[in-house]
């Protein structure tokens, strides 16, 4: 399926793997810290790391694809001041840091990555509602009763 993709954007395979040689030297970075199963406790992470739960290795094998990967952005908004945004992203940028497990990527710019140090990624699926969200996030002093915007400890 990525390779019709590919050959979709690019129009033969000659240009995709010059698309996948440009790619892969920024897609290397940092290394996560997980869960190792659905009932053991997790790891404290790293300074500048994500804690990748099962839950969201799980969803994003099932609705990504090769080379496809969730992008987490901090925006200001919500009812707290900042808001968490998830999207599905296939290009990185320079600036990206990415976190890999289990053959799925999660990736935060470093600007982003500064809001959510230490934080878990995980998938939720509810009565309302299903999606991604952040939680324990130690950048977070509080947050909106939904989850979705926090407001930022300060120093």
């Amino acid at each position: 399926m990525f390779v019709s993709l590919l050959k979709n954007i690019c129009g033969n395979t000659s240009k995709s793997s010059a698309f996948f040689s440009r790619i892969k030297p920024r897609f290397t970075g940092v290394s996560p810290i997980i869960y190792k199963n659905a009932f053991s406790t997790k790891t404290a992470p790293e300074n500048n790391s994500l804690v990748i739960s099962e839950s969201c290795v799980k969803r994003l094998k099932e609705i990504a694809s090769n080379g496809v990967f969730l992008r987490i952005t901090i925006d200001g908004g919500g009812c707290s001041g900042f808001q968490y945004k998830f999207d599905l992203d296939s290009e990185l940028k320079t600036d990206d840091v990415c976190f890999n497990q289990d053959g799925v990527s999660v990736v935060a710019d470093k600007i982003s990555l500064d809001f959510l140090k230490g934080s878990t990624v995980e998938y939720k699926e509810e009565l309302i509602r299903s999606a991604f969200r952040i939680v324990d996030n130690p950048q977070a002093e509080a947050k909106c009763s939904c989850g979705t915007s926090f407001a930022v400890k300060m120093s």
